[in-house]
């Protein structure tokens, strides 16, 4: 069957990581006064706002856990599980682990889209899998009336290779491994003017892994790391900030984007997750341009890391990325707090 001419965006009220519940939202859901029993060897888990639980196997090395899935950002299936599954994978690397197995999860409109478009998804899906040295070993699907997809998948780490977001230091320099603006290309590909190129960076984009976060976890002076996701650069970064009892500096024009974006600002391409983003934390961020809003707090689809890493050692850091063939600049800094906002952009 030729599935070609489906467009899965046309059957999904949202996109990618923008389908994210809003942070606002998401503590009053998360929040509750019942006490409960703390497992002891659950060195991280749903009491911080990390990228993913974290269980002491008592062995010396522990089990990363996480589950990531959305809606489609892409119209063609097999590119939705490329990206789905990148996204998903992402969570282990930023805790500085190494993936080892993923089980699918998939949500289908049975009486829209034939099976062989979803088939097609989970090609997708292995394909990165396979890339990423692990295998897509099963999973479960439901009658949906949109299509969703992604992924349950399972790493390992040596405990002080663990990394965290919320065990930053003053001084460390901020380093960010992908550029920004994936959201508002997506939103200019839902509105059908999205040029050719631009689709081809986003989903290059999107679709790459952030094996770099396991070779970060092996590096002493990275003090924290997460992936930045639907929240936005702000919204991660703040709860970087929050977590590790700091404030940050963002230098605006030292933050990759995308050539293109502003070209398609000026047609107001900016995804509706924007706005819940800065709803819900714009009150912690300093004085913003609308165009620095619209950047920072855009939502990510299979982001890059937001890297941590004591002052001391980013000359280091930086020559391990060149050897890798990766060049990178800080972004900014983190300080102690003062009387200014959490984040301040300058």
């Amino acid at each position: 069957m030729d599935t070609t001419s489906i467009k899965l965006t046309q059957y999904s009220h949202g996109a990618g990581c923008g389908c994210k519940i809003s942070p606002a939202i998401l503590d009053k859901i998360l929040h509750s006064n019942i006490a409960s029993v703390t497992d002891p060897n659950l060195l991280v888990g749903n009491d911080k706002r990390d990228d993913a639980a974290v269980l002491d196997l008592g062995n010396g090395t522990a089990l990363i856990s996480t589950t990531d899935f959305f809606m489609p950002i892409v119209d063609d299936a097999y590119d939705f599980g490329r990206i789905a599954s990148a996204n998903a994978i992402s969570d282990v690397y930023a805790m500085g682990g190494k993936p080892v197995l993923a089980i699918a999860i998939l949500g289908w409109p049975i009486d829209k889209l034939p099976p062989e478009v979803a088939q097609k998804v989970l090609e997708g899906s292995r394909a990165v899998c396979a890339e990423a040295g692990i295998t897509l070993a099963g999973g479960h699907s439901i009658d949906c009336p949109e299509p969703v997809f992604g992924l349950s998948v399972n790493g390992v780490v040596n405990i002080p290779q663990l990394k965290q977001n919320s065990t930053a230091t003053p001084g460390c320099k901020l380093y960010l491994t992908k550029a920004l603006g994936v959201g508002i290309l997506s939103t200019a590909q839902k509105r059908g003017v999205l040029l050719p190129e631009d689709a081809a960076i986003a989903l290059k984009s999107m679709t790459t892994l952030n094996k770099l976060g396991e070779v970060f976890g092996k590096m002493d002076d990275v003090k924290a790391m997460t992936d930045v996701t639907g929240f936005g650069l702000l919204g991660h970064l703040s709860e970087m900030c929050e977590g590790s009892g700091l404030s940050a500096v963002i230098e605006f024009d030292k933050v990759a984007v995308i050539p293109s974006l502003a070209g398609y600002l000026e047609q107001k391409c900016f995804p509706g997750g924007t706005g819940r983003n800065w709803s819900s934390y714009g009150s912690k961020i300093g004085p913003l341009t609308a165009e620095q809003q619209y950047i920072l707090a855009d939502p990510q689809t299979s982001g890059g890391l937001l890297v941590a890493v004591a002052e001391e050692g980013a000359a280091a850091f930086e020559a391990k990325l060149q050897s890798l063939g990766h060049s990178l600049a800080p972004i900014g800094w983190l300080k102690v707090p003062g009387n200014d906002a959490l984040i301040t952009v300058i």
